[in-house]
């Protein structure tokens, strides 16, 4: 766990215009100062991220929304006060703080508090709203670990602060509170079931947005290794039959087969728990890259609680890959 003189740092890092790679209980962000548009502009520049593509604003407390927002509907107020700090962000109308950097040129701004305490720490030491979105290149798998962060970002970033393996795994589910039916645009750590228990009505979960998020591109997530999604009981024939054509094929076995024999280059058992999985999930993705993988074979879980998230993150991962 950070020191409080690492954490020190990181906020002198962050003052001066730095960036700096934040644990948090999703994944690893890499963290600017949210109100100065030239370190924002570097975070889009170290990422490869398309300058659109809005960031989320991670802030210290519920108490301090008001302030960075142009104000706060009921229904944003009790997911707040139910979900923060935790794996929750909210879409709301963006205040005079927030540059239009920030929110990929929107009047609408992603906020959250983050459940980490280095995270929250650091943001206490800063004073200020930090952006973050994932510490990795755009469109690859999410870091889960400081070590995941300094292979890919390199000196791209300027502090790395080590707050240990991310608990959750998964980004945060994100939901639009501008409309009057609030609307689910990622499935993420705070699941859906527990959103409508929060509100007791349904949410909407739009197949498309009008409000840009993270997350979004057809591609994302995506390890170097070619992602095939098959039905559960076809992920061992299908696996075998790739890598008897020659391919070093990884296998993301489910839980319910994992006594069968596979003839593959790499087997990652599919843990049996979605929080094990979501945990899991990124750092599996990055195990088959390293061990040489050509092609992953995997299934989707039951898209139910957690399994939504998990199921968003694969379905992206084997998404079409741009050939430019």
């Amino acid at each position: 766990m950070a020191r409080t003189s690492e954490i020190e740092k990181a906020a002198e890092v962050l003052r001066a215009g730095g960036l700096v790679a934040l644990p948090t209980e999703t994944v690893y962000g890499l963290g600017a100062n949210a109100e100065d548009a030239d370190a924002v502009a570097r975070i889009f520049h170290v990422k490869g991220r398309p300058p659109s593509h809005p960031l989320i604003v991670h802030i210290g407390s519920a108490e301090q929304l008001d302030s960075w927002v142009e104000e706060v509907p009921e229904t944003a107020r009790l997911l707040a006060d139910r979900f923060w700090p935790g794996p929750l962000t909210l879409v709301l109308r963006r205040g005079s703080r927030v540059p239009l950097e920030a929110t990929g040129g929107l009047e609408t701004v992603a906020v959250r508090v983050p459940d980490h305490p280095v995270a929250l720490e650091l943001l206490a030491a800063f004073g200020g709203g930090v952006t973050a979105p994932s510490a990795n290149r755009f469109g690859s798998v999410s870091p889960t670990t400081a070590d995941h962060v300094r292979a890919e970002l390199g000196d791209g970033v300027d502090f790395v602060l080590d707050g240990g393996p991310c608990e959750v795994g998964l980004e945060s589910t994100i939901v639009d509170v501008t409309a009057e039916v609030p609307s689910i645009l990622r499935p993420g750590g705070v699941t859906r079931e527990d959103l409508e228990a929060a509100l007791g009505r349904p949410l909407a979960v739009p197949s498309a947005s009008p409000v840009r998020v993270p997350g979004q591109h057809p591609s994302h997530y995506a390890p170097r290794a070619r992602v095939v999604l098959v039905d559960p009981g076809e992920v061992v024939a299908q696996a075998e039959s790739a890598q008897e054509s020659g391919q070093r094929v990884g296998v993301f076995l489910p839980a319910a087969f994992a006594d069968t024999s596979v003839k593959a280059h790499a087997v990652v058992i599919v843990p049996a728990s979605l929080d094990a999985y979501a945990r899991g999930l990124f750092g599996f993705l990055r195990e088959l890259d390293e061990r040489g993988c050509d092609l992953i074979v995997a299934s989707l879980p039951v898209e139910q609680g957690l399994g939504l998230a998990i199921a968003n993150r694969l379905r992206r991962a084997a998404g079409p890959r741009s050939t430019v």
